[in-house]
């Protein structure tokens, strides 16, 4: 039986009518609970009567029920509707309804309200939602999105770069020796395992026959590492890893790297490469593809010593353009020495989604295929670099799901 509103203490009234905008309409069918005009006539210190009580419920109804569960069962007006929740919630209370908004119905447009944003993780997901939205957001709200991107790609960039520059540095100076005897160059790893046999179990240290030293200084430019990202919607989360990636071999002066974003269009981003936040506000995520056309920008720009290049493609592999074309110019690249790579994704997520015929010709040609994470092509790298074999790392790929093609 239902409680009449009239007979409680105001702030019971009030907590009632919380409970009531929480549950949502299908509350009152069961019988114990007031209608939401009843609990809104006699509402105690709560301010909100009449068509706002039911605007806020319709709001609510359409984040958390079903379409059909709001009188309209249409998407709300925003402005009005964010009225109503800061009249009515706390902030930390209006953050989870956004949050929830944006999450369960796609409102991006509630990213830049000004306290959402505080309350979001801020993470790859949240980065690929605001380049995904760049377009929408509002001039006032371009700096702190700016700011958050900024924060989640340095925090990538600090657990990656040190696995990636040891990797690609120790790659490159593997068969290298400096004839200058200075102590800071000692290479302790090749010393100590060339010189096991002398090994003193007496005085239990080791007596070197021979010390071996890293050159004193690196050559420039020894590989050209070429990435040719897909930017339409679907690739988001790898735009966002490989601007990380792209930046990260770009400080590396062993390494000449150049980014290529497409869709239909070619974007260059080579000469912002070093700050990945610029890139990604450059992104227009979305379109089509044309992935031959920019296999095709990147082979003549790029490709200058196609022995020393490490030309890796990341798309899904659904061509708008010509096919066949690209089939043929990724042959080219193969038949020039080129080391080319296919990464189906780079991203943390689950097994990409990618065009199954077209990975098979790729593969057919020697060109390896598969989803990979920002970590796993750091070894990726180290063995073309070294010129070693790929496939015992894919095939542990293969075993944990990784690998596509």
């Amino acid at each position: 039986m239902s409680v009449d509103p009239k007979d409680l203490e105001p702030k019971d009234r009030d907590a009632l009518l919380r409970w009531r905008l929480a549950l949502g309409p299908e509350a009152e069918k069961t019988g114990s609970c007031p209608s939401l005009s009843a609990l809104g006539a006699s509402a105690g210190t709560v301010d909100l009567k009449g068509d706002d009580l039911e605007g806020l419920d319709d709001a609510l109804s359409f984040v958390y029920g079903e379409r059909s569960a709001g009188r309209g069962g249409s998407r709300p007006y925003l402005p009005r509707w964010l009225g109503a929740l800061r009249d009515f919630f706390q902030d930390d209370v209006i953050a989870l309804v956004q949050k929830d908004a944006i999450e369960r119905k796609g409102l991006t447009e509630l990213l830049f309200e000004p306290e959402t944003l505080p309350f979001l993780d801020k993470n790859v997901e949240l980065v690929t939602t605001l380049v995904s939205a760049i377009g929408l957001i509002p001039e006032q709200a371009k700096d702190t999105a700016r700011a958050i991107i900024r924060e989640v790609v340095e925090d990538l960039r600090k657990k990656l770069e040190s696995p990636l520059r040891t990797a690609v540095l120790g790659a490159l100076r593997r068969d290298r020796t400096s004839p200058i005897p200075i102590a800071r160059n000692i290479d302790w790893r090749r010393t100590i395992r060339s010189n096991l046999k002398g090994w003193d179990a007496e005085k239990k240290r080791l007596i070197p026959e021979r010390f071996y030293f890293w050159p004193n200084q690196r050559r420039h430019h020894e590989w050209d590492v070429t990435l040719v990202v897909d930017q339409s919607g679907s690739m988001a989360e790898s735009v966002v890893y490989s601007s990380v990636m792209a930046a990260i071999f770009a400080s590396l002066d062993v390494l000449r790297t150049s980014l290529v974003l497409f869709d239909t269009e070619i974007v260059d981003m080579t000469p912002v490469l070093a700050d990945p936040v610029e890139v990604l506000f450059s992104a227009q995520l979305g379109g089509g593809t044309d992935i031959n056309r920019a296999v095709a920008y990147a082979q003549e720009h790029y490709v200058r010593r196609p022995e020393k290049t490490l030309f890796i493609l990341i798309t899904d592999l659904y061509e708008g353009g010509n096919a066949e074309e690209l089939v043929a110019r990724l042959r080219q690249l193969v038949d020039s020495r080129s080391k080319v790579l296919c990464l189906l994704a780079l991203s943390d997520s689950g097994r990409p989604s990618y065009d199954h015929a077209m990975a098979e010709q790729l593969t057919a040609l020697g060109i390896p295929c598969f989803g990979c994470t920002p970590r796993k092509l750091v070894d990726v790298v180290e063995r073309v670099m070294r010129n070693q074999d790929l496939a015992p790392l894919l095939a542990s790929n293969d075993k944990k799901g990784e690998r596509h093609g």
